[in-house]
């Protein structure tokens, strides 16, 4: 498969894993009020899967290398699907959390940035970043759509129908890409020199700062809006609205990555992100949620191809799985810690206004840590 069309089927892939993984944020309200469980539960449900996704990654890192990236982002592909189907037949709040927080955690894991980064860092090495940026299109597709659809489906087919179609729909998607991926190549065990991302630590706390705010904002936007006065359909298309933003600025981005580093690119965005909360921190009523909901969408997920850029640079292609894995357990453990401190606030404060603020902080810190240290000119006499 060539290389234009091998990033085709990582957007496609992307659209499937990231558009199951977050239109979960539009579930909670309805499901709470269909399924009998506390918006809390669910918010625990979301940080313990984040976490799952967290601890699997260096496992995942390590299939990745033994098995290929096809083999490996077809069984998370067939996990995080099923786990719609199994959402739809839970009738407890143990067996809700266990199957959102085991298949959709594992899932996620092994279907999402990591798989495609290595998927396509085999494919273009060292020039793989403008790759990996329009392959990370298809997470603001998936965000697009699955969205939209959920909502349009609650009303007509129920919550349950709706889990179940969706989860229908992945699966189909995966055998499609089963069938157009080109098989692995595998590599040995000991291929490759061994590397780390230990001189890489300024990006690695960036990038898990940045994951602290994301998965807030994504997620419990929708139950924030619904929180604000607004209708459930209405609450979940403000994710839509973030994706739009997200996939036109990625597709921008992958551009912009011919002629400019990514860390200019990422200052850039995290000047967005801060003008996105500072709306959602002092701006009282729903109206601005509209605002926030577009800037954020600029600055969310496409953070993550240019932070992927940077982490990649020069890496053997052949161990980029293991070598990024922790990349990932930063960035998935940071989310869930995230998730965790917003639902307290919440909780004791009946407001995600709280961790909004923190993410200003947050934001601030990470853009500091990216921004590259200039040598002082020695002066001349």
């Amino acid at each position: 498969m060539r290389g234009a069309n091998l990033a085709w089927a990582g957007l496609a892939a992307m659209t499937v894993s990231f558009g199951l993984n977050f239109t979960m944020g539009v579930f909670f309200a309805p499901t709470a009020a269909a399924y009998g469980i506390s918006a809390n539960a669910l918010a625990v449900a979301a940080a313990l899967g984040t976490a799952v996704t967290g601890l699997a990654q260096p496992g995942i890192g390590s299939l990745l290398d033994r098995l290929g990236p096809k083999h490996v982002l077809i069984g998370g592909l067939t996990l995080i699907s099923s786990s719609y189907l199994v959402l739809a037949t839970v009738t407890t709040t143990w067996q809700f959390v266990t199957a959102y927080m085991v298949l959709g955690g594992l899932g996620f894991a092994a279907s999402s940035t990591l798989t495609v980064t290595t998927l396509l860092g085999r494919a273009h090495g060292a020039q793989a970043g403008p790759a990996v940026a329009r392959a990370a299109i298809g997470i603001n597709v998936g965000q697009l759509i699955t969205p939209w659809v959920a909502t349009t489906l609650f009303d007509p087919i129920g919550v349950r129908g709706t889990f179940a179609l969706l989860g229908a729909i992945g699966l189909a998607a995966t055998v499609v890409l089963w069938l157009w991926l080109p098989a692995d190549q595998r590599a040995g065990a000991q291929a490759g020199a061994r590397q780390s991302l230990v001189g890489r630590w300024k990006v690695l706390v960036s990038f898990g700062l940045h994951a602290s705010t994301l998965y807030v904002v994504v997620l419990m936007l929708p139950k924030h809006a619904v929180d604000q006065g607004w209708s459930v359909a209405g609450a979940g298309r403000l994710v839509a609205v973030a994706a739009l933003s997200a996939g036109l600025t990625s597709a921008v981005m992958a551009r912009l990555l011919r002629r400019y580093p990514p860390e200019s690119l990422l200052q850039v965005l995290y000047s967005v992100r801060l003008a996105a909360l500072l709306p959602a921190v002092f701006v009282p009523g729903g109206q601005a949620l509209i605002v926030v909901a577009v800037l954020f969408g600029i600055a969310s997920f496409p953070v993550i191809p240019l932070t992927m850029a940077i982490l990649s640079r020069g890496l053997d292609p052949v161990r980029m799985g293991r070598t990024l894995a922790p990349a990932w357990v930063i960035h998935q453990f940071a989310a869930a810690a995230g998730l965790g401190v917003a639902a307290a606030v919440h909780a004791l404060t009946d407001s995600y206004r709280g961790y909004f603020a923190l993410g200003l902080v947050f934001t601030i810190a990470a853009t500091v840590l990216i921004t590259p240290v200039r040598s002082r000119e020695p002066v001349t006499v």
